[in-house]
């Protein structure tokens, strides 16, 4: 059976499937954010979600230019990307990596960092959630070279701590290899 590939519009800083059917790639996957949530008519991809995606020939992306559908490759989302997203380049790397690895990968902004990442085999689902299917970890992907204050990471490491995550300090360096540093509360 051939796998199918969806189709997605490049709609501001996100990446929109349209359709009904468009939630499989949530419900199977756990790629993007079916909306509404009643009903879902559309998906909405983060721009790493839509590049992985694209990269891995599982998307095609487009974007209206005067009316008419115009296609983008990687290299126009990595791009689009750069320009839009703090760190994306970094973000991408990681979210690669970790999905690689046959992670489950979702945004963590409302955690304060990039990713939040379930054990292997976790599927999402609404409501309420056994022990084994919440956040494991929590991911902030870094290039080598950038700077950081401990406060900064102090604050992560705790809200990482408050939902019973565990911080993942991820570090891209020039090869685009990804060096994972846990970080961990000790309190005497």
């Amino acid at each position: 059976m051939t796998e199918k590939i969806w189709e997605g519009e490049l709609v501001e800083n996100r990446v929109i499937v349209w359709g009904s059917e468009a939630v499989q790639i949530y419900d199977e996957s756990g790629y993007g954010k079916p909306l509404p949530e009643e009903k879902s008519d559309r998906v909405e991809l983060e721009l790493v979600e839509a590049a992985y995606l694209l990269e891995k020939e599982k998307l095609k992306v487009f974007e209206k230019v005067s009316g008419k559908k115009k296609k983008l490759d990687f290299s126009d989302l990595m791009a689009i990307g750069a320009k839009n997203v703090n760190q994306f380049h970094p973000q991408f790397v990681v979210y690669k990596d970790l999905r690689d690895r046959g992670y489950l990968v979702k945004t963590g902004f409302k955690f304060g960092t990039h990713f939040r990442v379930y054990e292997r085999g976790v599927k999402l689902k609404r409501g309420p959630k056994t022990e084994h299917e919440h956040t494991k970890w929590v991911v902030h992907a870094v290039e080598e070279e950038s700077a950081f204050s401990l406060p900064e990471m102090s604050r992560a490491v705790r809200l990482a701590h408050n939902i019973r995550a565990t911080l993942i300090w991820a570090v891209v360096d020039k090869e685009n290899d990804v060096t994972y540093y846990q970080l961990t509360r000790l309190t005497p």
